[in-house]
């Protein structure tokens, strides 16, 4: 469990915060926006300077997607591990910006590539979460079929995190897409099996009832507003709450 001393009133001493690729390509179609990726940085620096201890897993959605290069005829299992080396990158970039504004930060690949990241080590991982050093878990699971939803999950679970904080483009989860449907309402608090049984896209069916076996709750907001991740942690803001 986390030794953390965070500050008075904010509820969580480790928390996971689960990204998508597509969130660091800023208003690009593809690849890396530096500006975005320095932006989110801040956000996640604040919370840090919180006391929070963080945890990171980011998609690679923005330079490669997994599913659908098996859509367009690439062998599934090739196609997957393709996608866990674009984490690998978004990692890099991550840990780039975080340590360019002073948060000492690790890189944990689960697929082991020892020049550019370390290997994931569970006890080494909660080692540096303990030094106050910001962990982004890069590759996935290692394993083709899973997605770094899962893999947020898994690792969240692993590192005894107390919440997934799933940053979208979107503040909360919507009976419907709030983009094309005016009268779409949010929820305040779903269960895991409303989220399964009314398909509502949080995440990923595996994920969800990983997080839902371990009653690790799942707060969904939006990354877009400045200081939406502190603010939550503060008792602020607009979001969904996932948990039983």
């Amino acid at each position: 469990m986390s030794n953390a001393t965070t500050e008075p009133g904010v509820k969580y001493d480790r928390v996971m915060l689960k990204i998508s690729g597509e969130a660091l390509m800023g208003d690009q179609g593809y690849g890396l926006h530096p500006p975005t990726v320095a932006r989110i940085a801040q956000e996640v620096k604040s919370v840090r300077d919180m006391g929070v201890e963080v945890c990171m897993v980011i998609g690679g959605g923005n330079i490669f997607r997994g599913l659908a290069g098996s859509a367009q005829g690439m062998e599934r299992t090739t196609a997957d591990y393709m996608g866990m080396l674009a984490t690998v990158m978004n990692a890099l970039a991550m840990q780039s910006a975080l340590e360019q504004i002073g948060v000492y930060t690790r890189v944990i690949s689960a697929i082991p590539m020892d020049q550019v990241c370390e290997p994931y080590i569970r006890r080494r991982a909660v080692r540096h979460l303990e030094k106050k050093r910001v962990c982004i878990f890069a590759a996935g699971t290692g394993n083709p079929y899973f997605t770094t939803d899962t893999a947020a999950t898994l690792r969240a679970s692993e590192m005894a995190c107390q919440a997934i904080f799933k940053g979208t483009k979107v503040d909360g989860v919507y009976d419907k897409d709030p983009k094309k449907h005016a009268d779409a309402t949010r929820y305040t608090h779903v269960t895991y099996d409303e989220v399964l049984q009314k398909h509502l896209g949080v995440m990923d069916a595996s994920a969800i009832a990983l997080a839902r076996d371990n009653n690790l709750p799942i707060i969904v907001f939006s990354l877009d507003e400045p200081g939406g991740f502190r603010g939550i942690l503060e008792g602020k803001g607009t979001y969904t709450r996932v948990q039983d």
